[in-house]
């Protein structure tokens, strides 16, 4: 990187980074300005514009407020009090806005559950969080009479609108008063107490309630306005799910603070994506990774490129179509993020560097001396310890476990999880001195010689194999780049008799793929050791919500054909190509009758 370039990403870093900080600046643990009032003052700022758009309605902030306000009532109607919880189990609208809003006024805390959940797993979300109180969606009533047989505790159920198995909420609130409640239901807290449960996705087993507090929240919904540049001119296009912290709270946190309007969509479309945003004249949209490829999986679209859009931000987005979103749909620029929504490590892309998550310049390590990436070791999964029993730094552009020094400020302090088994295990001591305490991200990352930082795999996703490391998402870039693969979602499984695991990619398809020489095209793409073994044609792909693959169901699966029920490609080590997979190959593989 030459020497003026680098001064102009610095610049561009630093400037950011000063702002965001100025923008943040107040939130603490100590603070008593809680999330309830900022939204309320952002309301009264801006109370004629719009907040949200919604299938041809129009919710204007003092609308939005006045919602808000006769949940409020409602909830002291019902005897709930600060500090207890609610669960919100609805599809995204713009009341699931206005109910967490109001339940906020008077310190009530609400978990936000995946609208797709059922059976256990919606009742481990409901459980975990001791609610008084279940909210749902009349689409969810059929949902929540299968979690029904699992709920613990004394609960009230209030479907929105009219559904078997609660009274309605909609008609209750049409009795209660719409003017502010007094704030002394809320006077006692401050920024170190509960305000929302975000649920992790549950890509490998039951979800985790994370428990996010005023000040995390806070900092959440106002972080991306700056890098952003949103202002009360802007249309912030949310099609993610309302329960997810990217776009329910962070997404949102960007209209509501600055005035925007939100153009609401129930679920995201990648054939009606174009159309709602040229047609609604969005200027800003939130995006997880995937979402950027299933658009660019689509055939050309007429308004793909006559749209307002100048930016869009997000995490996920993979660095080989990252170049190619920019160019084909006419957007100017990205603002990728790193984070997730418990820890307490996070890096945003100020300069627009493609394929990086962020970046820490030299002039500011010192600043970042709460962030630390050390040598791991793929095989155990923990951290590298030396001779001294300490974490050892890793080098430059070395895959290491970015780790978050636990601390007292917003910024370091994890709050953990409503399970101290699952909190325990997020937490790793005597890293660098005796008795510190770090937050295991989870995450395989790599910071190059300018202080670029680049994604590089979730810890257990990545695998060995013929004594080499395999990265899944390097991995699933290669088999995405391959003509007709649409989604790739790569996995380890282990071979009976043979060290580590095979390589192996559940692919959707949307076109024709030559599986004669597709072998060798990956080899030209991939290391030999990294090159799939298996590959298993799905019809579609099997993703959370937000986009993420599910893994836990493919990798029990493995590669028998008659479990899988779908084609299987067999990497032949001596025809030398992919073949289909029969039950007499499968069973000659686990007899040892091939050499890996």
């Amino acid at each position: 990187m030459g020497l003026i370039a680098n001064l102009q990403r610095d610049w561009a870093t630093i400037s950011g980074i000063r702002k965001l900080l100025k923008y943040t600046s107040d939130i603490s643990p100590e603070s008593t300005n809680l999330l309830a009032d900022d939204l309320e003052r952002s309301v009264d700022r801006h109370s004629a514009n719009v907040a949200v758009r919604f299938e041809g309605e129009l919710v204007t902030y003092g609308e939005l407020d006045q919602l808000a306000n006769r949940v409020a009532h409602w909830a002291l109607a019902q005897g709930l009090k600060a500090g207890d919880a609610v669960a919100l189990f609805m599809g995204n609208c713009p009341e699931y806005i206005a109910i967490w809003f109001g339940l906020a006024k008077v310190g009530v805390v609400t978990g936000l559950i995946n609208h797709n959940l059922s059976d256990e797993g919606l009742a481990h979300c409901v459980n975990i969080a001791d609610s008084k109180a279940v909210i749902f969606g009349v689409d969810q009533a059929g949902l929540l009479g299968t979690a029904r047989p699992h709920l613990t505790g004394e609960l009230t159920f209030w479907a929105y609108g009219e559904a078997d198995g609660g009274s309605d909420l909609q008609a209750a609130l049409g009795e209660m008063s719409d003017a502010r409640p007094d704030r002394s239901h809320r006077a006692g807290l401050n920024g170190a107490d509960l305000a929302l449960f975000v649920y992790t996705s549950g890509t490998t087993g039951l979800p985790k309630a994370a428990k996010l507090v005023q000040g995390r929240t806070q900092g959440m919904m106002r972080t991306f306005v700056t890098p952003t540049g949103t202002t009360a001119r802007d249309r912030v296009y949310i099609t993610l799910p309302l329960y997810h912290g990217t776009g329910g709270l962070c997404a949102v946190g960007i209209a509501l603070y600055s005035g925007a309007s939100i153009i609401l969509r129930r679920k995201f479309s990648a054939s009606n994506f174009w159309d709602d945003v040229a047609d609604q004249g969005a200027t800003v949209f939130v995006y997880i990774g995937e979402l950027c490829r299933y658009l660019l999986n689509q055939p050309p679209h007429p308004k793909e490129r006559a749209h307002k859009l100048r930016t869009g931000f997000g995490n996920g987005l993979r660095p080989e179509i990252w170049q190619e979103f920019l160019d084909r749909f006419n957007v100017p620029s990205l603002v990728e993020f790193y984070g997730s929504t418990e820890g307490n490590v996070s890096f945003l892309n100020f300069d627009g560097k493609v394929g990086a998550v962020g970046r820490i310049p030299k002039l500011l390590e010192k600043k970042f001396d709460h962030v630390a990436f050390v040598k791991f070791d793929i095989e155990e999964e923990v951290p590298i310890r030396g001779a001294d029993g300490f974490c050892i730094v890793a080098d430059p552009d070395e895959p290491a476990e970015v780790l978050g020094r636990v601390g007292n400020e917003a910024r370091t302090r994890f709050e953990g999880y409503n399970d101290p088994e699952a909190t325990k295990k997020k937490l790793l001591r005597d890293v660098f001195e005796p008795g510190d305490l770090w937050f295991r991200t989870g995450d395989l990352m790599r910071k190059d010689a300018d202080g670029y930082i680049y994604f590089v795999d979730r810890i257990g996703d990545t695998f060995r194999w013929k004594g080499e490391n395999v990265s899944t998402n390097e991995v699933g870039e290669a088999l995405t780049g391959i003509d007709g693969i649409a989604l790739a979602n790569v996995y380890g499984v282990p071979i009976r008799g043979m060290d580590g695991k095979a390589g192996m990619g559940a692919i959707t398809l949307n076109g024709d793929v030559d599986f004669e020489h597709l072998l060798d095209e990956l080899k030209a793409r991939l290391p030999a050791y990294a090159v799939p073994v298996f590959l298993r044609v799905q019809r579609e792909a099997e993703t959370t919500g937000t986009f993420k693959y599910r893994k836990v169901d493919l990798v029990r699966e493995g590669f028998d054909p008659e479990a899988v029920g779908e084609p299987v490609w067999f990497a032949h080590p001596d025809k030398r190509k992919y073949v289909l997979l029969t039950q007499e190959t499968y069973n000659s593989i686990l007899n040892g009758g091939f050499k890996f």
